[in-house]
């Protein structure tokens, strides 16, 4: 579902307004719309771990003063932002947060335009699941919201089919946006890669298969690892160790050098081979430029084939689509 006449790339808002100033945030926004971006993904709880208050919040009010100083902006980009994940108070975080009942859906929601600053959003995500609420509660909520989507972000298949054929039942707006850690390198089986505090929040097999079925969006959060692939200060976190991946480093540094590229844009450009949105988190012009320039490269037929085989597993590959 990515647009052929749009950037594919999304830049993550996460930090913007804590240990990103508004300063940098406004540069990297501008950037990124110079570029040709469109979507911009945020969050309310963004960043309750990094702000003094234990709230989350920043993110959504910098876009908003953003948007309000950019006249004319609004219609360039499209907004997505998550609800659910926001702590119920400084410090409750993950035991005590605002979840996904249908009162917190619509709370969160309207706080969420109201910083903003906006009468309504592009895409709005279902933050991290809520066992605690039939998920059929949830929807029946979303539906008189104003978004034009919706999306599930760290959401087990079984659940995002059940909402989805709750909001066909109900004549809703269907979800068709799925929000998953990937990257090129595999986690070890049973463990989750730094940052990826969900249960589901690593794009597998199912998920992708799904997708691929139902002509779901997918979006990939931290495919550079926090810039572990190029930057050497940055070690690759230990959850990648094993032999497959030392195979796909291999290969990933060949097609580099071939494409005169680092790691991290052929990275970027074999997500979006195949059929993944990569989301960029970083902090500084280089970075969205660099990103910007890896979305733009093709890998031909052959490179894309090494990169997927190098472990001998591309039977497996949790991100093919048919």
């Amino acid at each position: 579902m990515i647009e052929a006449t749009q950037s594919p790339l999304v830049l993550g808002a996460m930090m913007f307004g804590t240990t990103i100033d508004e300063q940098m945030s406004f540069a990297l926004l501008d950037r990124f719309v110079e570029r040709g971006g469109v979507w911009i993904d945020t969050a309310d709880c963004y960043a309750f771990w990094a702000a003094g208050t234990g709230r989350g919040g920043d993110s959504e009010r910098v876009l908003g003063r953003w948007l309000a100083a950019r006249p004319g902006v609004r219609d360039r980009v499209r907004i997505a932002t998550k609800l659910g994940a926001e702590p119920l108070d400084p410090g409750s975080w993950p035991q005590g947060r605002a979840g996904l009942s249908p009162a917190a859906v619509r709370q969160a929601f309207a706080g969420s335009l109201d910083r903003l600053g906006i009468d309504r959003v592009d895409l709005l995500w279902l933050h991290q699941e809520d066992r605690s609420v039939p998920i059929e509660d949830t929807v029946d909520a979303l539906a008189g919201l104003a978004a034009d989507r919706f999306g599930f972000s760290n959401h087990p298949t079984w659940r995002v089919e059940r909402g989805r054929a709750h909001a066909r039942t109900i004549g809703s707006r269907p979800f068709d946006a799925l929000q998953l850690n990937a990257t090129y390198l595999r986690p070890r089986p049973g463990t989750l890669p730094p940052g990826v505090v969900h249960r589901f929040g690593v794009l597998s097999d199912e998920q992708a298969d799904y997708a691929a079925e139902h002509d779901l969006d997918l979006w990939a959060y931290t495919p550079l690892l926090t810039g572990a692939y190029d930057n050497p200060a940055k070690p690759i976190p230990e959850v990648y160790d094993h032999p497959g991946n030392t195979a796909r480093l291999k290969v990933l540094d060949e097609v580099a050098t071939e494409s005169g590229a680092t790691r991290g844009q052929v990275v970027l450009a074999w997500l979006l081979s195949r059929g993944i949105r990569p989301m960029l988190g970083g902090s500084k012009i280089h970075q969205l430029d660099s990103a910007f320039d890896g979305v733009a490269r093709k890998l031909d037929a052959d490179q894309v084939r090494r990169l997927d085989e190098a472990d001998h597993s591309a039977w497996a590959d949790p991100y093919a689509r048919r």
